[in-house]
Formats: structure tokens, sequence, C-alpha cells
């Protein structure tokens, strides 16, 4: 089995920590193969910024990122930019505090989640996307919660004053994903 997913926003929403973390979780913990593949606008922060995770059973070729099985967007231009990259049965994950609008498309699930709001509610902008990866967690079951939290914790080990913030964002946004699951 093989999941192609790309994760799209603007720089500074953490798109490309929520896919290294993925990656490296999945690459450190399982027997599957990965690769990530970061894309960055002219700016990183407020720029444009993408990166595709795959994950694979099986050998992987190059990440071509035309045809993704799941699809994480962050922001409005985003979502107009890969929308026609999601395959038919498709899951497409919305931070809806931002994208706001309507989906043309009836051949896809949607996930929506708020999750610039909720961080915002927990406090701080910055765990928005790992709210987000929560929710994709959650959703998917892809790879163990466990598994990636230990990931975060171990990335996030020299600031340990954010992990009990982050443990929160990562909890509310499995939350999330099981209950649209």
């Amino acid at each position: 089995m093989e999941t192609n997913l790309c994760v799209a926003g603007f720089g500074g929403q953490g798109v490309m920590t929520l896919g290294k973390f993925l990656a490296e979780a999945t690459c450190n913990s399982t027997d599957k193969n990965v690769t990530f593949f970061p894309s960055y606008g002219a700016e990183q922060r407020g720029g444009t910024a993408n990166c595709f995770v795959v994950i694979s059973d099986d050998e992987i070729g190059a990440p071509l990122g035309d045809e993704m099985d799941d699809l994480i967007v962050m922001n409005g231009p985003s979502l107009d930019k890969f929308i026609n990259t999601l395959k038919p049965n498709g899951t497409l994950y919305i931070n809806s505090s931002i994208v706001k609008q309507e989906i043309e498309r009836d051949d896809i699930k949607i996930v929506k989640a708020p999750v610039t709001e909720l961080a915002l509610e927990l406090g701080n902008a910055k765990v928005l996307n790992i709210l987000m990866l929560g929710v994709y967690i959650g959703y998917t079951e892809v790879i163990k919660p466990e598994i990636i939290w230990e990931t975060i914790e171990r990335k996030l080990s020299k600031k340990p004053k954010l992990l009990p913030l982050n443990k929160q964002a990562f909890e509310k946004g499995l939350e999330i994903g099981r209950e649209q699951r």
C-alpha cells in the first residue's frame, strides 16, 4: 500500500515541519519506505510552501506530486493550486479557520478543522501544524499516534517548555480527526 500526501500553505504555518515529523516518525519507527520532498516559494515566512510525503510498503520512485491520496491545505491559494491533484475518493484536510472557499468536487472526502483558531485558543498560533498533524493521524491512522508524539517530543527536547502545549495541540487534533473518521 502507498499513501501520497501533499501539505501546502504559506511559510510560517509549519507545513515543512508537519511533513518532516510524519516522514521521520514513519522512517524511524516502522518498516515502511518514506520520501519527503519540500518545495519553498520565494520567501520561507509568508511565501508559499508545500511538501510531499510518500509512505509505502514497497520501494518508492520519485514523488511526482501529480496525484495525491491526501491533501492538507492551510490556506486558500494552496487549495486552488493543489485541489486538482487529489485523486477521486481522496481526502482533503482543510484549515477551515482560513480556507473559506466552497469545494466544488463531490468525489472526495473533506475533513475540516479550524486549526488556526484552535491554536490561538491554546495560546500560540505556531501549534496549528501540530493540530493538523493530529487531525491527519487521527483520521487516517497511517501511523500510530504514539510514534508521531515520540518524534515530536524528541525534536522539541531542546525546548521542553513547548512540550505541554504541543501535546495538548496534538491530542486535540487526534480527537477532531477521529470524530470525523
